[in-house]
């Protein structure tokens, strides 16, 4: 689950980190009283307008302004508020801005005794450790500099079942060229991230820009939170945390259904019992020539219900030409996703786009027949090779 911004400080502040401090809004003369909120708290006098979206690259993309005076706070405002913001990591299509976060400005005294570095937490797949990735040439650019200069890219391993050890904090603040307090702040600063990452349950913790200011403290000027759904059972807080207007609306929608559903840019929609079948599928769709619209398990407890909720889904995405239906009956019933077939036809109607229907295991017999019996004009098929070839046959006809 991402977070916003606002959002993922807040977490950190609550494991001492320093953070650059703001309030989200989402009107102008929200943004207005927020400026002389922080005015009065911290004595600021500049503040600077950031877009929240879930997308970095903000900067790039007119995102991130900085004002002065009041009035420029409510011109800035008035620009990000509402715009497309369109940036490296939301596609051409953008992303609407509905909150702007009124922080205050961390770059004071002179430019040359500030710097920004680069620092995330994640985990490792390949070697199953969790790893700190840093680098002194933190900022906008931080891609390009791991693409041209990735000797800049440092990474400090940690074992899952330990936490962070002093002399590895410590050895990312000398990697990092630090000394005398920012030294000292950074190793602090470090250790607070990773304790924060494995306590929160997070996937990835990134902030970039970590800033070293002019007087020596560290601070996350941003930050970017994911947060592992798996863990809501622990952290049930976390649903609150969840802003739907930012994630794909067929994700939603298939939630809703307890449907494991992730949008892809293929056109060949999927549905199947099951992750590894479903992954299997998909590499079928892509080794006959086709490509995958969707990842869509509808897991082992489907019914007549969801599979309808399924389809309604898959076909809610223009560019879908063909539907692959393919079922192993294990713990599902074959029947029951035959019924569900049936009645999506008769729910929704006419369907267009052309369905393969590949059905094995518990009554699939069964399920057949009522198919057969239903007139429904689908493309049956045994192996899943040849539903596959199946597919691309007549997504090539479409």
């Amino acid at each position: 689950m991402n977070l916003h911004e606002y959002q993922g400080k807040e977490l950190l502040k609550r494991y001492g980190v320093k953070v650059q401090e703001g309030h989200a809004v989402e009107s102008v003369d929200a943004a207005i009283e927020a400026a002389k909120q922080l005015k009065n708290e911290r004595d600021a006098h500049i503040w600077v307008v950031k877009a929240q979206i879930h997308a970095g690259g903000r900067g790039k993309g007119g995102g991130v302004k900085v004002a002065d005076t009041l009035d420029k706070v409510k011109e800035k405002a008035e620009q990000i508020l509402g715009m497309n913001l369109v940036t490296p990591q939301t596609g051409a299509q953008g992303k609407r801005v509905n909150k702007v976060l009124i922080a205050e400005d961390m770059y004071y005294g002179e430019a040359k005794d500030r710097h920004e570095y680069y620092m995330s937490v994640l985990l490792d797949r390949e070697k199953k450790r969790n790893v700190i990735i840093y680098s002194a040439e933190g900022g906008m650019d931080i891609e390009e500099v791991a693409a041209k200069t990735p000797e800049k890219i440092f990474k400090e391993w940690v074992d899952p079942a330990t936490p962070l050890e002093p002399f590895q904090a410590r050895r990312i603040a000398f990697n990092l060229g630090l000394t005398g307090d920012a030294y000292k702040n950074m190793v602090r600063f470090v250790t607070m991230i990773y304790k924060a990452y494995v306590e929160l349950d997070a996937t990835l913790i990134e902030i970039n820009p970590t800033l070293k200011t002019s007087d020596n403290k560290i601070v996350a000027v941003d930050a970017k939170v994911k947060l592992d759904d798996n863990a809501l059972i622990r952290h049930k807080e976390y649903a609150d945390l969840r802003d739907i207007t930012e994630e794909d609306p067929a994700e939603v929608e298939a939630s809703k259904y307890n449907l494991n559903f992730i949008k892809l840019f293929g056109n060949v929609g999927c549905m199947v019992n099951g992750a590894g079948l479903a992954m299997a599928t998909m590499d079928m769709i892509q080794l006959a020539g086709g490509s995958p619209a969707n990842f869509l398990d509808v897991g082992g407890t489907a019914n007549a219900q969801t599979v309808e909720a399924g389809f309604r889904i898959i076909l809610s995405d223009p560019n879908v030409k063909a539907i692959l239906i393919n079922i192993f009956g294990g713990i599902v019933r074959c029947d029951r996703v035959a019924q569900g077939i049936i009645d999506a036809y008769n729910n929704i109607g006419e369907i267009k786009v052309p369905i393969i229907v590949r059905l094995q295991g518990t009554n699939a017999d069964v399920a057949k027949e009522m198919i057969d019996k239903s007139g429904l004009k689908v493309y049956s098929a045994i192996e899943l090779k040849e539903a596959a070839e199946l597919v691309s046959k007549v997504v090539a006809a479409a």
